[in-house]
C-alpha cells in the first residue's frame, strides 16, 4: 500500500505559526464544495453540508485505497465566509453570512470518481446531495494566515489584527475570509481548538 502524506506535503498550508502572521502562495487545489447561508450554529444546511462533504471524502478515500492501493488522510474541513456587504461582515450578524464549505482532494481524485462516490452515498443515505455540491479547482494565490487557538467565537480580535497587518504592509483583501478547522469541536475543548485563519490579498 502506497502512502500519500498530504498533511506533510501541505504543511505550510495547514500549520502556520500561532504567534505571527505569515505570507504564503496558496497553489491551485481541487475541492468538494457546498454553498449555504446563515449562522453555522443554527443552520441545518450547514450541518448537512459537512455531513455530505465527509461522507463523499471518505468514500473517495476508501475507493482509491481499494482500486489504486494508495492510502491518504482525508484533509480537514474548510470554510469560505462572506456577506454581500463585506464592510458589515461581523461576528454579531451571523444570520447574514454566506459560506462555502469544502474539503480539498488529492490530484488523483477525478470527476469520474466523484460521480461514483455521489452515487454510493446517495444509495446509502437515500437522499440527494445539496444542489450546490460540486467538484471545483480554485486558487487563492498570495495570502496571509495565522493559527488561531481557542473557540471560534473568539476569532474576532485576531481577524481585526490581520486586517490591520494588511493595511500596515500595503495590502488589501482579495477574496473571501477562509478558515481551516483542524480540531473536532465534538471531541476538543473550545480553548484547545486550532483554526487556520487565511485571507487572500493583493497590493493596495
Amino acid at each position: 500500500m502506497k502512502k500519500l502524506d498530504l498533511r506533510k506535503q501541505l504543511r505550510d498550508l495547514y500549520q502556520p505559526s500561532a504567534k505571527s502572521f505569515s505570507l504564503i502562495q496558496v497553489p491551485a487545489m481541487n475541492a468538494l464544495m457546498i454553498d449555504g447561508t446563515g449562522d453555522p450554529n443554527t443552520s441545518l444546511a450547514y450541518h448537512s453540508a459537512l455531513e455530505w462533504l465527509y461522507a463523499l471524502s471518505y468514500t473517495l478515500k476508501f475507493e482509491v485505497r481499494k482500486t489504486q492501493a494508495i492510502d491518504y488522510p482525508v484533509l480537514p474541513s474548510e470554510g469560505l465566509w462572506w456577506s454581500d456587504d463585506m464592510s458589515a461582515f461581523s461576528m454579531e450578524r451571523r444570520q447574514d453570512w454566506k459560506w462555502t464549505m469544502l474539503i480539498c482532494q488529492p490530484d488523483l481524485v477525478t470527476p469520474d470518481l466523484i460521480g461514483q462516490a455521489v452515487g454510493r452515498v446517495v444509495e446509502k443515505r437515500q437522499e440527494l446531495p445539496p444542489p450546490s455540491t460540486r467538484f471545483e479547482r480554485f486558487q487563492e494565490g498570495l495570502s496571509v494566515q495565522i493559527m488561531h487557538i481557542g473557540p471560534y467565537s473568539a476569532e474576532g480580535p485576531t481577524i481585526t489584527r490581520m486586517h490591520a497587518f494588511l493595511r500596515d504592509y500595503g495590502y488589501t483583501p482579495n477574496g473571501k475570509h477562509h478558515e481551516i478547522y483542524l480540531g473536532d469541536p465534538r471531541r476538543t475543548a473550545p480553548e484547545k481548538l486550532k483554526t487556520v485563519l487565511r485571507q487572500p490579498i493583493r497590493k493596495a
